[in-house]
């Protein structure tokens, strides 16, 4: 009988390494099949998607990368729209009309000196209040420079994006589950460290 069916073609052997061997045993056990069974999906796998098995581009992966990629552009834009314009705006606010307040008591100063005979205390006085005025208009020149900074933390989260990408796209199929949530922690650790 076994002749028989090697005669019509049902039966063939392919002769393989031993690394091989290992490798195609860890994936029948892993999708609970016969070797036979797994070897021959395989085959029809690439046969009906035309794909090269050295090609690691998968389709899959690459939409799961570009809708990843997706969402983390729209939780950075939520994060603009909904802390840093609000907050520029406000600092925007307080930096006009701190500059009001400063160009008020500088046309007050000047228009006591040619008018009136200002008392030396409420020079003094004076003073203080512009000095306070301007340590507080330096503060918010902190805050603006402080805004400033997003684009670098930008430019530093799209570099961790990057090489998470990166590192995803050299997993193979047989990537353990282990070796991915590694990527995920080290990448979260990453961006904690932002």
């Amino acid at each position: 009988m076994e002749a028989q069916k090697m005669k019509n073609g049902l039966l063939r052997t392919i002769k393989y390494d031993a690394q091989t061997a290992v490798k195609m045993e860890r994936i029948a056990l892993k999708l609970g099949r016969p070797q036979r069974l797994v070897f021959a999906q395989m085959v029809d796998y690439f046969h009906r998607s035309k794909k090269d098995p050295l090609d690691v581009n998968d389709e899959l992966l690459k939409n799961t990368l570009l809708k990843q990629h997706r969402d983390y552009i729209g939780f950075i834009r939520t994060q603009e729209n909904d802390i840093l314009i609000p907050i520029k705006r406000e600092v925007d606010r307080m930096t006009r009309s701190q500059k009001n307040i400063v160009d008020f008591f500088n046309s007050q100063q000047k228009h006591n000196k040619v008018v009136l005979e200002v008392d030396r205390d409420m020079l003094d006085g004076q003073k203080s209040l512009t000095d306070i005025i301007k340590m507080a208009l330096g503060s918010l020149d902190g805050i603006s420079a402080n805004i400033a900074t997003k684009e670098a933390l930008k430019d530093q989260f799209r570099y961790i994006l990057e090489n998470y990408i990166r590192t995803r796209d050299g997993f193979g199929m047989m990537t353990s589950a282990k070796e991915k949530e590694e990527l995920v922690r080290v990448t979260r650790k990453q961006i904690d460290l932002l």
